[in-house]
């Protein structure tokens, strides 16, 4: 097949083109320190008096010491090290191989799977080092915050533009929606479907290793420097966190094969959107209400908890169940007996079990749990609920786009499809 046919040129923008890639990458970037500097006991609150917020503002960002303490050298050192274990561990560690679904070129690539084993390496060298050491020992995630994300940002740009630069050998697969001759945009959306150096895949490695593992670590930590301002002793909240952000990143690790039929993986070059997400926002971002929980400590109380598990456990279960239902139904399996149509493609549409009351029903679940874990800081403060709002915000996009492309693959047998199936994430609502 010619290399045109095979890597066609984009000609559809998705974020409003070359400026909404640019405005993405600086605001997902820029809004990962404002999450800090906004919310933080070093600035005064969560959020800071809003009356000085204007003039802290433009004094901070004109302030020569606020961008030379971005960054941290011991903590870049550490982010690196982290890294490298990381990838040593992908190396070291026994896997199977399993494959993912078939390309253009009509070949399968081969991942080796043996992320839950590097969770629970790296979670056995945590706990042995805190019980050696202390709970002090493990608390320099809270104490250098700052530079830590700086160097992951640092990661994440340099990796894009690796990536990027690797994308223009010769004979390999471009992304669908990455191939645009814009450099801006192609750098951000990701050109190359696949990079990879050997059997190292960079994007199926950084989607659940460096940065799902240490959203957790972060949570360690964030427990780590709560106990020792309580004398060993933390709070129900931040036990709860703790319990409900380790238990998803397990679940996620454990199910590892799963993330193969993802449009991240399936669809989606690697760029900077994917790095910046994977390897700063998750980890970051997602652990805000530990961090939060570490200077306003929340102690719920039996009715309050009970309300937080019965939300979390609810999404858990949607998110476990509808998971399951797919994959068991792509992988040959029907142990329910879930009905389906099939499309004048061949494709096989699931509309019944969790799939006929929504097309997207572990969103859901995906959101009821994030919901819970913003319920631990209780209604003090609408900063601890900016990751289910950007997450539902972030789910309803790519609903959206995934629907756009099974309606221009299935055509007439969409339209079927979605008049049996007609609510997109929450029946009977949206």
């Amino acid at each position: 097949m010619a290399t045109s046919e095979l890597n066609p040129r984009t000609k559809h923008y998705e974020f409003l083109g070359p400026p909404g890639a640019f405005l993405i990458s600086v605001g997902v970037t820029f809004l990962t320190y404002a999450l800090y500097f906004g919310c933080s006991e070093t600035s005064g609150g969560c959020l800071p008096p809003l009356d000085i917020l204007p003039q802290r503002l433009t004094s901070s960002l004109t302030s020569s010491e606020l961008w030379t303490s971005l960054f941290d050298k011991d903590a870049a050192l550490l982010y690196i090290a982290w890294y490298a274990f990381c990838v040593a561990a992908w190396f070291l560690l026994p896997g199977d191989w399993i494959e993912g679904t078939t390309l253009r070129t009509g070949e399968k690539k081969l991942y080796k799977i043996n992320a839950f084993g590097t969770f629970l390496l790296a979670l056995g060298l945590v706990a042995g080092s805190i019980w050696r050491f202390g709970f002090e020992s493990f608390t320099f995630l809270y104490e250098r915050w700052v530079g830590f994300v700086t160097a992951a940002v640092i990661m994440a740009v340099a990796q894009a533009f690796f990536v990027y630069a690797m994308s223009f050998r010769s004979g390999k697969l471009l992304a669908l929606g990455g191939n645009s001759g814009n450099v801006i945009y192609d750098w951000f959306i990701g050109r190359e479907l696949n990079p990879s150096i050997g059997s190292f895949d960079f994007k199926s490695f950084n989607e659940i290793r460096p940065g799902l593992i240490l959203w957790v670590l972060i949570d360690i930590s964030m427990a780590c420097e709560q106990a020792v301002r309580r004398g060993g002793q933390i709070t129900d909240s931040m036990w709860l966190i703790l319990a409900f952000q380790t238990w998803y990143v397990a679940d996620c690790m454990y199910n590892e094969p799963a993330i193969f039929t993802t449009m991240d993986i399936t669809t989606d070059g690697f760029g900077y959107m994917l790095s910046v997400g994977d390897l700063v926002w998750v980890p970051f971002v997602y652990s805000l209400q530990a961090r939060y929980l570490v200077f306003n400590q929340v102690e719920l109380g039996p009715v309050w908890t009970a309300i937080v598990l019965v939300v979390n456990f609810t999404g858990y279960y949607i998110f476990r169940q509808s998971n399951g239902e797919k994959n068991d139904f792509r992988n040959g399996k029907n142990p329910k007996n879930l009905k389906f149509m099939t499309t004048a493609s061949g494709s096989k549409l699931i509309t019944s079990g969790w799939w006929g009351r929504s097309r997207h029903p572990n969103y859901l679940g995906d959101l009821l749990m994030a919901f819970a874990w913003s319920l631990t800081t209780k209604f003090n403060t609408p900063v601890t609920y900016f990751y289910p709002i950007y997450f539902a915000v972030l789910l309803i996009h790519r609903q959206l786009r995934d629907e756009d492309k099974c309606a221009a693959k299935y055509g007439a047998d969409w339209d079927k499809y979605t008049k049996i199936v007609p609510y997109r994430i929450i029946p009977y609502i949206y």
